[in-house]
């Protein structure tokens, strides 16, 4: 599990999960990230499996053989980093604009996440080099067409794993663009952060784009934003009650309980019910004077827009 503390903002990760809290803060804050002891020794041992594998006689796909079509041709060892290499550059092949910084950031840190959990087989630099590229406020251009979706986000997760190989387009912290596009490679970017291009070898270049993370990625960043608007919706609902002079007895908890409780978001009542100052229950009992009668009369029968706004 990961954990969360503040000032400087840092996400460890481990051998488990992440929570969606935790990719936006690395997404959209910029969050540091660290790796735990645990995960870096259950990485390297796996990694010794993989490197059994690879002196083995016995076939082990995208380690010893090719992809796809392929897979029952041998690899010898003097060719294997370049067929994670063409791999990687063959379908690094996006089109359209450039996706947001933050769903590149989010779609890295998910995958680093899943280098972490010690299933893929990469060696811990690697995951360690994702993990420095995020750090220092690098960022992969991926494009927005091109994923297969539920087969894999291929594309885009080689747009990233080709700035690790000091390859590719990438903006600096800075947003100067490097690359293909700009005036200078994406190696010397990554030099000028103290971060050395990863040479892949037996199933690394597998193990960097065969995910859905891009997906995950722009799924998690959406219901971050839905979650935003929706929570603004319900502090708006409760400001306009207020200001129609409503009574704030239509977001009672207790009542939707007993007369909707197969309602949906219970929390929008909660939210709106909050809003309203606890000096609003003394509204609740009707006082003649005629300072308050007008606001009287609004709070026993508060204008249509006022009573409908509870989910």
């Amino acid at each position: 599990m990961t954990t969360i503390t503040h000032e400087p903002l840092t996400v460890t990760l481990g051998s488990s999960g992440v929570t969606p809290e935790d990719v936006v803060a690395v997404a959209r804050y910029d969050a540091k990230v660290t790796i735990s002891q645990e995960a870096l020794d259950t990485v390297a041992k796996v990694r010794a499996h993989i490197d059994g594998l690879a002196h083995s006689e016995v076939p082990a796909y995208g380690v010893s053989t090719g992809f796809g079509a392929l897979a029952n041709r041998h690899i010898p060892n003097e060719l294997r980093t370049q067929l994670q290499k063409s791999l990687i550059r063959s379908h690094a092949a996006g089109m359209g604009p450039a996706v947001e910084r933050e769903v590149v950031r989010g779609i890295m840190f998910l995958r680093a996440k899943t280098l972490a959990s010690g299933r893929t087989g990469v060696r811990p630099v690697v995951l360690q080099t994702m993990v420095d590229v995020l750090n220092a406020g690098i960022t992969p251009v991926v494009r927005e067409f091109g994923s297969l979706g539920c087969s894999g986000d291929l594309a885009p997760l080689s747009h990233c794993a080709l700035v690790l190989m000091g390859e590719g387009e990438a903006t600096g912290p800075d947003g100067e663009l490097y690359g293909a596009a700009g005036k200078k490679p994406v190696a010397e970017l990554l030099a000028a952060h103290g971060i050395e291009p990863v040479v892949l070898a037996e199933k690394e270049g597998l193990a960097l784009v065969n995910g859905t993370e891009g997906m995950l990625g722009m799924l998690l960043m959406a219901i971050a934003d839905l979650h935003l608007l929706l929570t603004t919706a319900d502090i708006t609902a409760a400001l306009s009650v207020e200001a129609l002079l409503g009574t704030d007895q239509v977001f009672l908890p207790e009542l939707h309980a007993a007369l909707r409780p197969t309602r949906a978001r219970p929390q929008a009542r909660t939210t709106c019910f909050g809003c309203f100052p606890t000096r609003r229950s003394s509204l609740r009992t009707a006082s003649t004077t005629p300072k308050s009668r007008t606001r009287t009369r609004s709070a026993a029968h508060p204008r249509w827009p006022a009573r409908s706004a509870t989910p």
